[in-house]
């Protein structure tokens, strides 16, 4: 998002006021990345900006979960570099100006060691830009649009396995691994126009048409959209074998409740995000009607990868409920947390500029797996395909990651 030259004039003015008042006792956050350390002898304190209201309010929920769980895990070991975390969580809204307001109130007037990003692709744009004028790190769980590796931000790191234009290769992976009569013929994409959502159906797409799956429906719908009932029944008198929809969380809940009041059922459904939420997704649209659709994921409460386990008996302990209903938000934000005590131990050090060095080198061991990433701060794994069978949200492709068979054909709603 492009700031305006009087809003940057603005920031500019309020970063020197800032300076003005604690030059000579903590420093500015401005003047160096290596400022952002802070008083060394306090309590580490780590401030994000995340969507407790609006549009991304259950993902963004799930966001401030893993962060803070994470919080409490390092501190019961005694903090980094024995300095207790504090984590300050202010509510965007769900908004991109009240996110760029937020950090730089978390970076100016709070005078926060460090950040961590927001949720969406939509909200991570404009606050990495806001980290990158004062220097600080940007370790982020939850944006990885093409919008925001186009930056170039050397402070940037997309704590998933894959970015966004890649993540639904697995999904493409798998249906042009079926036998040629197994396949589908025939392609629907209804797409948010948001920059997570939509690139994920259009690489699929091109993959898709590329192979000889024919496209018969595409609609692009504004994420203001309230009634997807004429989207989604252009899209049943079409008939297409696969529905690839290119979702957040609302709009993914509204779209399969149309096609059950539409009585149409595709052979195969993939969605981005929404049906990987394996807490909202089946309460909003019915447990069962769940069975069959699938999604990707780099996190799955079976998973044996670095602390993965530890991480599912501490979240079921403070928060309640199962390991399935764990939102694989919560284990990319707890993800974040890890990276940061790593460097710490690696280095000695927990400053923004050591942060930003050290990341740009090796590979580093998470509860997603191991993760690493390039210049402009892009991760360099795979996903992991996953599908609703039996109520439960499991890996089926590739094999190394597989719990289950995929089902072939997903089933007729179930009411």
């Amino acid at each position: 998002m492009t700031r305006t030259t009087r809003g940057r004039r603005r920031a500019s003015l309020v970063a020197t006021a800032a300076c003005a008042l604690v030059l000579g006792v903590a420093g500015c956050a401005s003047s160096s990345s290596s400022k952002g350390g802070g008083n060394k002898s306090g309590p580490l304190v780590i401030g994000a900006s995340v969507s407790l209201s609006g549009d991304f309010a259950d993902s963004g929920k799930a966001v401030q979960r893993g962060y803070q769980l994470w919080a409490d895990e390092v501190n019961a070991k005694g903090g980094i570099l024995g300095r207790k975390v504090q984590v300050k969580i202010v509510d965007d809204t769900s908004s991109p100006n009240q996110v760029t307001t937020n950090y730089q109130n978390l970076i100016n007037r709070d005078h926060v060691n460090l950040v961590f990003g927001p949720f969406s692709s939509l909200l991570t744009v404009p606050a990495s830009q806001v980290a990158k004028r004062y220097g600080y790190a940007f370790i982020e769980a939850a944006g990885g649009g093409p919008s925001v590796f186009a930056q170039n931000l050397q402070n940037l790191f997309f704590v998933q396995r894959a970015t966004v234009l890649t993540s639904g290769d697995v999904f493409a992976d798998w249906i042009l691994s079926l036998p040629a009569d197994q396949r589908p013929k025939t392609a629907a994409y209804p797409e948010l126009d948001d920059p997570f959502s939509a690139p994920i159906a259009e690489a699929i797409r091109k993959r898709f048409e590329a192979a000889g799956i024919k496209t018969v429906y595409k609609e692009v719908y504004p994420a203001e959209t309230q009634d997807l009932s004429p989207v989604m029944s252009g899209l049943a008198a079409k008939h297409p074998d696969v529905v690839v929809s290119g979702t957040q969380a609302e709009d993914a809940y509204a779209q399969v409740k149309s096609l059950i009041q539409l009585k149409f059922s595709p052979k195969f459904m993939f969605m981005s995000n929404g049906a990987s939420d394996p807490l909202n997704f089946p309460d909003k649209v019915g447990a069962a009607n769940t069975a069959g659709i699938m999604s990707v994921a780099d996190w799955y409460p079976t998973s044996d990868a670095t602390g993965s386990q530890a991480f599912v008996s501490a979240y079921v302990k403070k928060y309640g409920g199962t390991a399935q209903q764990i939102d694989p938000t919560s284990a990319e934000a707890f993800a974040c947390g890890q990276i940061l005590e790593d460097v710490a131990k690696q280095t000695g050090k927990v400053d923004n500029a050591t942060i930003i060095k050290t990341l740009h080198s090796g590979t580093w061991q998470t509860l997603l797996g191991s993760l690493s990433w390039d210049q402009s701060g892009a991760p360099k794994g795979t996903m992991s395909l996953v599908q609703w069978q039996s109520g439960k949200l499991t890996p089926v492709f590739p094999a190394a990651d597989a719990k289950a068979t995929p089902l072939s054909t997903k089933p007729n709603w179930g009411g």
